[in-house]
Parts: C-alpha cells; sequence; structure tokens
C-alpha cells in the first residue's frame, strides 16, 4: 500500500507543510473555543435575565406603609394657644382623611390655620383660617383668583372663585372665601361639586355655631 499522499490546498495550489498544517489546525481550534465562549456567554446572560424576571415576578415586596391620617382637632387644640379665635375643625364622615393640620405665618406675619383634606373621591380640599388678615393676604392666599359668584351656605355667604376652567389652576380650582368675625376663612380645592358642597356646609356650620 503506497503511502497517503499530502493534501493539496487549493489556496497554496501545494500540499501544507507540516508547520502549516499544524497552524491551521491551531487556528480551527481557537476559532471554536472563541465561538463557544461566545456561546457560553450569550447563555450566561439569558439565565441572569431569567432569574432577574422570577425574581421580579414571584417575590413578594413589601408595600409602601399608609401614611396615618392627621388628628385635626388634636392639632387645632395644641395650637390653640396662638390665637383666642376658635380654630375651625370641620365634622366630617370618618371616609375623609386629613393629611395636613398647622398653623403658618405669610405676609405681614398673619397667622393662619391650614387643614388639608382626601375626598372619598381622592381629590383634595382644604381651609385656611386667617385671624385680623387684611385684604392683601387674602388675595395673595388664593393667587388673585377672580370672584365669579356669591353662595350662601347655612347662613353664611360665601364669595365664589371658579377656575376649574383655567390652565393648570392646581389646588385652588374652586375657592370660596368669607369673612366671620376676626377670621378671614378660605375653603377650596379639587373635588367635585358634592364633596365641595358637603366640606363648605361643614365649615359653615361650625361658623355659626351649628352641629
Amino acid at each position: 500500500m503506497s503511502p497517503k499522499e499530502p493534501r493539496i490546498v487549493a489556496e497554496l495550489g501545494r500540499p501544507e507543510t507540516p508547520d502549516e498544517t499544524a497552524a491551521r489546525k491551531a487556528a480551527s481550534s481557537r476559532r471554536h473555543r472563541e465561538n463557544r465562549n461566545v456561546v457560553n456567554l450569550i447563555a450566561a446572560v439569558v439565565v441572569c435575565l431569567a432569574v432577574v424576571l422570577v425574581m421580579v415576578l414571584v417575590v413578594v415586596r413589601p408595600g409602601v406603609p399608609e401614611r396615618e391620617p392627621v388628628d385635626v382637632a388634636a392639632a387645632a387644640a395644641g395650637a390653640q394657644v396662638v390665637t383666642d379665635e376658635p380654630l375651625l375643625v370641620p365634622a366630617l364622615p370618618e371616609e375623609w382623611a386629613a393629611n395636613v393640620a398647622e398653623i403658618r405665618t405669610g405676609a405681614d406675619d398673619i397667622i393662619s390655620w391650614y387643614a388639608g383634606y382626601v375626598t372619598p373621591g381622592e381629590q383634595f380640599l382644604f381651609l385656611r383660617q386667617a385671624v385680623d388678615a387684611n385684604p392683601t393676604w387674602l388675595v395673595t392666599a388664593i393667587e388673585d383668583a377672580t370672584p365669579t359668584g356669591e353662595r350662601t351656605i347655612d347662613g353664611v355667604t360665601w364669595i365664589e372663585h371658579d377656575q376649574r376652567d383655567t390652565e393648570d389652576p392646581g389646588n385652588l380650582a374652586y375657592v370660596l372665601t368669607t369673612e366671620h368675625g376676626a377670621s378671614t376663612v378660605i375653603v377650596g380645592g379639587t373635588a367635585d361639586d358634592a364633596e365641595l358642597q358637603a366640606f363648605a356646609e361643614a365649615v359653615s356650620a361650625q361658623l355659626t355655631g351649628g352641629e
């Protein structure tokens, strides 16, 4: 049997030398290892992403604790030392949750009592009561909202400032203002007519000494 003839390489037009054969095999082996490394890397990335997805979907994440409602009556009792004028604490159903109740000092060092509520409809309403305020304080507090009418609620006459059709009125979308004794009172917010009426009635009842 004749010995096996060396393989003729088309690119060379002649048989490979032993060194060329060794180099070709080494290059082929290197390419194979590189390809295998790339495949392994892609597989590892896919596995990591799958693990992260499972953790996001399966692991129970603790919810954000709900903020405790503010006790407006207690806050008012503590703040009453700053004025002899009775601070307003409207009587509202349990579905109304207060999220702020505090004394604020504004222009000309005028002190005001502020309480904000989240309504059952998930809107915001507030009352602000200033003692011995001047007209400038009121204009500033309601950001120069234009009067649009009057409303009488439980014997209290309120000046209406309806800005719900204006661009971005914020928490002053609808505002009622009145003066009662030494108090200048503002009621306002983003709630619908029914919740606004209920809130204004609760504030008016306290102003007039009603239940």
